[in-house]
């Protein structure tokens, strides 16, 4: 029984080769060190983040290595099955939940891993499964799942979920992360990990200042804070506050949205051919008043930066203050490794589980990425792969690999239980990076959505460089979406 399995990094016992996920992570070079220590694999969590930009460097030809296991399927009689699984990452993930299976079955598998860049990982997917190929396990980005399920490359796992598994999504999952996998109420994607943004400061620079950092929780406490710090820094070649003008400028715009009661779309009965379906929300009066605050902190001297770089610039004191992401500790010069590191990071560095509110009577709202596991329609043992996707989310095989690679998790019972108060020790704010989870939201899970975002990014542009109102923006950003989504004019 072969897999073929598609990696975003690569994994060794000997050498270790450290990297990010998803399009809105790190892209910097990949960090090489020699086998770590037993108890310095939650490190992993600090470098981890950093691989976009190398692996979009790299070789475009896939790296294939194939190892044999024994696999559990009581119900086979072959001894050979080809299962092909297309994955963003996880040999040692599926490794491990192949090893508890193996008392079951009688099979042998081949496991093919194959590795492209991340830049062209979808475009790939996209080929294999058009050109038919069996693939049985897909792992995909969470922004991917509604282009992928509507297309038809993805199996409705939705009777997996209510008949063939003794777990209960909507209970054991935070309700973003569950939803998340849905495309069209059903589902076809179980969101696996997960990470969140949020506000991170250095302290001496703040102290500096004069600024209070629970002066940046509220929209006009961050606007005061940045005149201060833009005042006392600039001379030195320091920025205050970062602001994201990059190609993925929305996704630190939607909290707002989210924390004013709005959203990007909302259902509507009337479309043309599908009777009821998603059309903008994202211009509405809460629409406006995110937006205005993007113009309120550009007149107070923020500037839009259209170069990002996921932290690093943070790291390198290029600002006092950034929104980014829970992967910011992995651009550290020397990786935490323990406790101490933690602490040392921790006596330097803020961080706040939190974007800017309004008032402190609004809850706060953040963005959450991830990956989740598919089964393709071009699966030819799709129950045979339900069975290992089912094994690899039991929380005791994927807590110690959401541990070595420093990813937050989707399930309730990881983020509440024992093992949130042992990784804390280890990664810095570990505890406030988890309690921001229920606060999350998701993209658009829709086909559609990435035409969308385009003109979403086209409105804030405008706002940042003063050529339209806010009001203006939003209501041509919506009205080109409106006919992206098949509304009629």
């Amino acid at each position: 029984m072969t897999y073929m399995i598609f990696l975003k990094g690569c994994e060794s016992q000997s050498r270790i080769r450290l990297f990010d996920t998803g399009p809105s992570f790190p892209e910097s070079n990949n960090v090489h060190r020699d086998k770590p220590k037993k108890e310095d694999l939650l490190c992993l969590y600090y470098r981890m983040r950093r691989s976009i930009l190398t692996l979009a460097l790299v070789a475009s030809l896939a790296i294939v290595s194939t190892i044999s296991v024994n696999f559990v399927s009581a119900s086979k009689d072959e001894s050979n099955i080809t299962l092909t699984i297309l994955v963003n990452r996880g040999k040692i993930l599926i490794d491990n939940a192949l090893d508890v299976l193996r008392n079951e079955t009688n099979a042998v598998i081949d496991v093919k891993y194959l590795e492209f860049p991340y830049n062209s990982t979808r475009d790939e997917i996209i080929r294999i499964l058009s050109n038919r190929t069996p693939v049985d396990i897909i792992m995909v980005d969470q922004i991917w799942l509604g282009e992928f399920a509507q297309k038809g490359f993805l199996t409705d796992l939705t009777n997996y979920t209510s008949q063939r598994w003794n777990r209960d999504g909507n209970e054991e999952w935070y309700f973003g992360n569950w939803e998340g996998g849905k495309s069209q109420g059903r589902i076809y994607g179980i969101w696996a990990t997960t990470d969140i943004r949020g506000i991170w400061y250095w302290k001496d620079m703040l102290e500096e200042a004069g600024v209070d950092p629970n002066s940046l929780k509220t929209w006009d406490g961050y606007i005061a804070a940045a005149k201060k710090l833009n005042s006392t820094l600039n001379g030195r070649g320091i920025e205050g506050m970062h602001l994201t003008g990059a190609s993925h400028s929305p996704d630190l715009w939607y909290p707002y949205l989210w924390m004013l009661g709005s959203d990007i779309l909302q259902q509507r009965d009337g479309h043309p051919t599908r009777g009821n379906y998603w059309y903008p929300a994202f211009n509405s009066s809460a629409g406006l008043k995110a937006l205005s605050f993007i113009q309120d902190q550009v007149t107070a001297g923020i500037k839009p930066q259209k170069e990002h770089y996921w932290g690093k610039e943070f790291i390198d004191r290029k600002y006092a203050v950034m929104i980014e992401g829970s992967w910011m500790p992995s651009y550290m010069e020397q990786p935490i490794q323990d406790s101490l590191d933690r602490i040392e990071f921790e006596n330097q560095i803020g961080f706040l589980p939190m974007f800017p509110v309004p008032d402190k009577s609004n809850q706060t709202a953040t963005l959450m990425g991830g990956w989740e596991f598919g089964i393709p329609n071009t699966s030819l043992h799709k129950d045979l792969a339900w069975e290992l996707i089912a094994e690899m989310l039991e929380p005791s095989i994927l807590t110690p690999w959401l541990v070595e690679q420093g990813f937050l998790p989707t399930q309730i019972s990881i983020g509440e239980g024992k093992s949130r108060s042992q990784t804390a020790v280890y990664i810095p704010y570990y505890d406030e990076m988890i309690s921001a989870v229920p606060f999350g939201g998701f993209r658009p899970s829709i086909p559609e959505y990435p035409e969308i975002t385009h003109y979403i990014k086209e409105a804030l542009d405008a706002v940042y460089y003063g050529t339209k109102s806010p009001k203006e923006a939003l209501d041509i950003a919506a009205t080109k979406s409106a006919a992206v989504l098949g509304w009629e004019s």
